[in-house]
């Protein structure tokens, strides 16, 4: 148990780590090119495939593989005092996690795809690009719908199995709640959802991390008795 309350706790931070890098990346270093025409703008993607392919591997893939060991530290967690929330929350985790992998993937062969028409065909390279984006936003960034129900179940759970800090449960449920809203298309929902998901991996990877020792400690207390 010990040894997966800190690999979650690992997981998390390291969630926290790529939201930020993906916040400052787009933010303040990538500037996608306005106003060109489709050669040139399959041009700009075509010299900077490898940095976007990289990208879609660690905001999609890597993000997945971190997250699916942060359901299972956390369903261990919450499990034997919350089982039947903590089953439903675990599911909707599960079916994030793989709907964040499958962004990632699909993304980086679209892109892929859409490069090597464009040399052909740039108008048909670009109806192409538009699908493979719509389908990715779709699953993994336009709407947060699954991954806040899992934050919101989870952190109920937690709150009735009084595990982890009390403010970081009603935090983690404004937060999946905010998730459920980007069901309306609006910029700013995605934006706090994405915001907040950073403070809440940083704090639950400091938690997972200090308290792992001693919540194995009261497990095999319960254990004995």
């Amino acid at each position: 148990m010990n040894n997966l309350q800190k690999m979650g706790g690992v997981a998390a931070l390291f969630e926290a780590v790529i939201y930020i890098s993906a916040f400052v990346f787009f933010g303040a270093i990538w500037e996608y090119p306005a106003n060109v025409n489709a050669v040139q703008e399959f041009t700009f993607l075509s010299d900077n495939q490898l940095t976007l392919s990289l990208l879609n591997l660690a905001m999609y893939v890597l993000f997945g593989i971190f997250l699916a060991v942060l359901v299972l530290a956390l369903y261990q967690r919450v499990k034997d005092r919350a089982p039947t929330l903590a089953q439903l929350a675990s599911l909707f985790g599960i079916v994030w996690v793989g709907l964040v992998i499958a962004s990632g993937m699909i993304a980086n062969i679209g892109l892929e795809a859409a490069i090597e028409i464009s040399a052909k065909d740039p108008e048909q390279a670009m109806t192409l690009l538009l699908i493979i984006n719509t389908i990715v936003e779709a699953l993994g960034g336009g709407n947060e719908i699954v991954g806040g129900l899992w934050v919101l179940l989870l952190s109920v759970a937690a709150l009735r199995a009084n595990e982890l800090p009390k403010i970081l449960n009603y935090l983690g449920m404004f937060i999946g709640l905010v998730g459920i809203l980007t069901l309306y298309p609006a910029e700013i929902l995605t934006e706090v959802f994405g915001l907040g998901q950073i403070l809440w991996f940083a704090w639950l990877g400091k938690v997972l991390l200090v308290d792992s020792a001693q919540f194995s400690g009261a497990r095999d207390v319960e254990g004995i008795r």
